[in-house]
């Protein structure tokens, strides 16, 4: 008896005209993700800086190379998010209030920051002991560019370019930020008239993303010679030297994570271990390379494709990689404790405040890349005067390793402030969110109800 039951996918005949498509393995799957090539990357890179030390060291073009093609992609990327953002914004005033909201919640996470490392610095007393004697400080091992003074006026100045366009052909992140809402506003305000141009920007946008998607391939040679290089340059010395401040500084920043962005996530009603998943591999290779900067334009993507609105994202993330450096802040007051308990100097809560209330300042502004929090250390010991500034050579040779930590939490809690704001603005779809964190978890939900 021949069954007339109608087959389950009458759309889809039994045997499709062509070759089949190979199913891959679980492995052959897992290698073609750029997360684990990420990995599989520093893994390879520790063993030969371990193995061939000499090798390790002639690898560092690998990811200067690659953090270039970065930068080189990064200011038409905040270009074509914040001018095509705000072009299409019904009432200019979102974009003010949008900022303002921005900067308010960049101000007080960068406090809490700055206090939680006050705290542990204050109650673990990570210097205690050392009792160095300044006039054996080493002035020279202090890079050069770390005894140049932070300034507001030197600040502003940065952001204004010298000609329109000379910030979009430049690397100054701040002085493209500013051209782009410029010329969004303008945009905006020309109405029908300035709508090919809108058009065509946003058309740039789409190419530019391309290029970043093929930028990102690159991403595992970056952190292959990134981290060969640093292990065959400090070895195992560099996990000796200084290791109690590095061991205590990685634990504020985990706890750090899971206790502050993991708050505020819960009360964005999402998981945060699920936003790190998500941003796996921005996350490993910001970690590799130590440059948040590396990672903006694919994390600008990830936000976008997270349901946060493009005008959020595209004035969140560009302010937030220049100030909202959470990573850094902590670190800042952690390491100036640090130094000036190794020097015997006694600071009084009034002068660790004054410290922190300069270091809001010069704070603000370092463009995320690699070594900026340093040179934030050194203006403000150098404002405040309470520590030499040749005590920095005491850390100077660690501070990579300290830069990975920061440089995690400022990309993370970046993404963070971005959802936040999203949310605060109704500018958020949460179910395209939960989608795109528990993209399993939607599927079953999905078959159950069919």
């Amino acid at each position: 008896m021949t069954s007339t039951t109608a087959p389950e996918h009458p759309e889809r005949p039994e045997h499709p005209e062509g070759p089949e498509r190979p199913v891959r393995s679980r492995p052959a799957r897992l290698i073609r993700e750029l997360w684990f090539q990420v990995v599989l990357a520093a893994v390879l890179g520790i063993v030969v800086g371990m193995a061939a030390p000499g090798v390790g060291k002639q690898l560092a073009p690998l990811n200067d190379w690659f953090v270039s093609l970065v930068s080189m992609i990064v200011v038409p990327v905040v270009f074509s998010v914040v001018t095509t953002g705000i072009a299409a914004m019904d009432n200019l005033r979102k974009a003010g209030r949008i900022g303002g909201k921005a900067i308010g919640y960049f101000l007080v996470l960068s406090l809490v920051s700055m206090l939680i490392g006050l705290l542990v610095a204050n109650v673990f007393r990570p210097g205690a002991g050392l009792h160095v004697d300044p006039s054996t400080l080493n002035a020279h091992a202090v890079p050069a560019d770390a005894k140049e003074d932070v300034t507001f006026t030197g600040f502003v100045t940065s952001l204004i370019p010298p000609s329109l366009f000379g910030a979009l052909t430049g690397d100054n992140i701040l002085a493209a930020l500013l051209v782009s809402i410029v010329f969004g506003v303008a945009l905006n305000m020309a109405g029908e008239q300035a709508a090919p141009l809108t058009r065509g920007i946003k058309a740039l946008s789409d190419v530019v993303f391309r290029i970043v998607g093929w930028v990102m391939r690159l991403a595992p040679f970056g952190t292959f010679g990134a981290l060969a290089t640093v292990v065959a340059t400090y070895g195992a010395e560099s996990l000796k030297q200084l290791g109690y401040l590095i061991v205590l500084f990685t634990a504020t920043c985990v706890v750090y994570i899971a206790v502050v962005l993991g708050l505020v996530m819960r009360a964005c009603g999402l998981g945060l271990l699920a936003l790190m998943r998500y941003l796996k591999a921005e996350l490993l290779v910001a970690l590799s390379t130590c440059s948040s900067e590396a990672v903006l334009p694919g994390v600008v993507r990830k936000l976008e494709g997270l349901g946060v609105g493009r005008p959020v994202v595209g004035i969140v993330i560009p302010s937030g990689f220049s100030f909202n450096l959470d990573g850094s802040a902590v670190y800042l007051t952690m390491a100036s404790l640090f130094l000036a308990q190794a020097l015997g100097i006694d600071l009084s809560w009034q002068d660790q405040l004054v410290m922190v209330g300069v270091m809001m300042l010069t704070s603000k502004g370092t463009a995320g890349i690699a070594g900026g929090a340093f040179l934030v250390l050194a203006s403000t010991i150098t404002a405040v005067g309470h520590i030499p500034l040749a005590a920095l050579s005491l850390i100077v040779g660690i501070d990579r390793i300290l830069n990975e930590g920061r440089v995690f939490i400022n990309v993370l809690g970046n993404a963070v402030a971005t959802i936040v704001i999203g949310k605060w603005e109704n500018d958020f779809d949460a179910g395209r969110a939960r989608a795109a964190l528990h993209p399993t978890k939607t599927v079953t939900t999905q078959a159950q109800q069919m």
